[in-house]
């Protein structure tokens, strides 16, 4: 079951928002293992894989590190003078 979520949200069907809920982990789990669970089941099946309650990193998939790294070397140093 691990697998699948490292494969994450949208590789099942889920394209609008790429976190995991306790709901979404529920159909997962019942879509490949034919078997429903509550939202407490899941929550403790979850602790057992070894996952952990997180907050999201908000930050942009398609993020350009070199991009990101070249305008805090260049255009910071302007911006942090004023």
């Amino acid at each position: 079951m691990a697998a699948e979520l490292e494969k994450g949200p949208a590789a099942h069907g889920w394209t609008e928002d790429q976190r995991w809920t306790l709901a979404r982990v529920a159909t997962v789990i019942a879509r490949r293992l034919h078997v429903r669970f509550s939202s407490a089941q899941t929550r403790r099946i979850l602790h057992r894989l070894g996952f952990s309650v997180q907050a999201p990193v908000r930050r942009a998939a398609e993020r350009d590190e070199k991009a990101v790294a070249r305008r805090i070397k260049e255009t910071w140093p302007q911006v942090e003078r004023r």
